[in-house]
C-alpha cells in the first residue's frame, strides 16, 4: 500500500480535527457520515445509508450553588432539566445507597459508586451491581444526582437516555466541597434540549463470485465531549483507507464495508444493521474490526473470537510478520461482538496498554501514531486476502 500513512492520517485529520466530537445524531455525526459515504463512494462501492431514529440531546448550560458560591460541574449526557434545591445525601458504596434517604433530595455518588460511568439500563452487558445501582436511584426518586469524579479530567459518569433523573458530574474539588459540608442545601440547575433526531450506519459493498463475504468494520460516533482520534477516528481511518486499496483488487469474495454509529452509548446501530441483514449472517466468512488502534504510547493489539483452530493458526502465522501487533485476550466491548454473538468469527484490532485520553477532550491526533495504523491496515489487507479461498464452514468454531 503506497504512502498509506499519508492517507490513513489525512482521513483521521478531517475527523478528529476538523469535525471533531460526533455523537449519534448530532451534526458533527452527519457530516462524518457524509465523509464516509463519499470516501466510500470515490472507492468505486456501492453504498447504503441505514438510518435510525436516536434522541438528539444538547448541553445548554449547568450551574451547581453551595451556599451561595458556584462549583464547576457539567449535566450528564442526556441529562433532563431541572432547577433544584434541596439537601445533599451522599453515598459512596452500594450498602450506603441501599440504606440511603434520597426521596426528593440531591444524592450526591462518589467512591466506589463513580469509579466508572454507570451502564446505560438496556445495556445487555451491564453488570448486575450496575442494574442494582440503577433500580435503587429509580426506587428511591431523588430529585437529582451528582457524581463525583475521583480524578482526572471530567467525565459525564451518567450516560443514560432512559434514566430520568436530572443528573451532573462534578470533579473531585467540588465533590469534596459537597461532602465537607453535609446537610446544607445544594442548588443544581440544568438546561438542556431533547429532541427526536436520526443516525445512520454507512455500509459500503463490493460483489464477489457468489454470497460468501467478508467484513470489515469501525464505529464513527463519539462521546459526548471527545473528538475522538483514537477512540475511533483512527479505525474509521483505516477502514476508509483499505476500502480504496481493497476495491481494486481481483478478490473472490464480497467485501462489505461497515461504518457503524451509536457504538458508545447503546449499540443501537448495531441492532439496525442486523435488523436489515441478520439473515445473511451464515455468509459472512470474518469479520474484522478497528477500535482504538494506533495509539502512539501503546501496541497494536489483536484478538480473535469465535474462531476455528485453523482460522486461528492462519492469522497467527500472517501476523508473525509484523512485530508491532501483539496478540490479547478477547474483549467483547466493540461491534465485532455483534457477529461473535452469532456464530460468526471476528478479529478485532486495536492498542494494548490503555489509552489515557479514552473518552475525553484529549482523544486527539497527537495521541496517534500513522505507522502503528498503517501496520495494522497491512495486516488487516492481508487477511482480506487469505480468507478468499475460505468458506464460513472453515473458519467458524467447531
Amino acid at each position: 500500500m503506497p504512502d498509506l500513512e499519508t492517507t490513513v492520517n489525512r482521513h483521521v485529520t478531517r475527523l478528529a480535527a476538523e469535525i471533531g466530537a460526533r455523537p449519534s445524531g448530532s451534526p458533527a455525526n452527519h457530516a462524518a457520515a457524509e465523509y464516509v459515504a463519499d470516501v466510500f463512494a470515490a472507492a468505486g462501492l456501492s453504498v447504503e445509508r441505514q438510518e435510525y431514529a436516536c434522541p438528539q440531546w444538547e448541553d445548554l448550560g449547568t450551574r451547581l450553588d453551595l451556599d451561595g458560591a458556584g462549583l464547576p460541574a457539567a449535566a450528564n449526557a442526556f441529562s433532563p432539566e431541572c432547577d433544584v434545591t434541596a439537601l445533599a445525601v451522599a453515598a459512596c458504596t452500594v450498602a450506603e445507597l441501599e440504606a440511603a434517604g434520597l426521596t426528593g433530595r440531591i444524592g450526591i455518588l462518589y467512591g466506589d459508586l463513580t469509579r466508572e460511568p454507570l451502564s446505560c439500563k438496556s445495556w445487555f452487558l451491564k453488570s448486575e451491581r450496575d442494574d442494582h445501582v440503577i433500580r435503587l436511584l429509580e426506587e428511591k426518586q431523588p430529585a437529582a444526582l451528582i457524581t463525583v469524579q475521583a480524578a482526572g479530567e471530567l467525565n459525564r459518569l451518567i450516560e443514560d437516555w432512559e434514566l430520568a433523573i436530572p443528573s451532573a458530574s462534578v470533579p473531585a474539588r467540588a465533590g469534596l466541597a459537597l461532602l465537607q459540608n453535609p446537610g446544607r442545601p445544594v442548588h443544581l440547575q440544568i438546561r438542556s434540549r431533547t429532541a427526536p433526531g436520526h443516525a445512520a450506519n454507512i455500509v459500503a459493498r463490493r460483489a464477489g463470485t457468489g454470497p460468501a463475504r467478508v467484513v470489515l468494520c469501525a464505529h464513527y460516533d463519539t462521546k459526548i465531549d471527545t473528538p475522538g482520534a483514537c477512540d475511533n477516528g483512527a479505525g474509521v481511518a483505516v477502514l476508509l483507507a483499505l476500502a480504496g486499496e481493497l476495491a481494486g483488487r481481483p478478490l473472490t469474495h464480497a467485501l462489505e464495508f461497515v461504518a457503524f454509529d451509536s457504538e458508545e452509548y447503546l449499540p443501537i446501530g448495531d441492532d439496525e444493521y442486523v435488523r436489515r441483514g441478520g439473515e445473511t449472517f451464515g455468509h459472512i466468512v470474518a469479520c474484522v474490526n478497528f477500535d482504538g488502534i494506533g495509539l502512539r504510547l501503546g501496541a497494536s493489539s489483536i484478538m480473535i473470537a469465535a474462531h476455528s483452530d485453523p482460522f486461528q493458526a492462519g492469522v497467527a502465522e500472517l501476523a508473525r510478520r509484523y512485530p508491532g501487533v501483539t496478540w490479547v485476550d478477547p474483549w467483547p466491548q466493540s461491534n465485532h461482538s455483534t457477529f461473535t454473538w452469532r456464530g460468526v468469527p471476528a478479529i478485532a484490532f486495536s492498542s494494548s496498554g490503555g489509552n489515557p485520553a479514552a473518552h475525553l477532550r484529549t482523544d486527539t491526533v497527537e495521541w496517534l501514531s500513522a505507522e502503528k495504523m498503517a501496520e495494522v491496515a497491512r495486516l488487516a489487507a492481508d487477511i482480506v486476502e487469505y480468507l478468499q479461498d475460505k468458506t464460513p464452514e472453515w473458519t467458524r468454531a467447531a
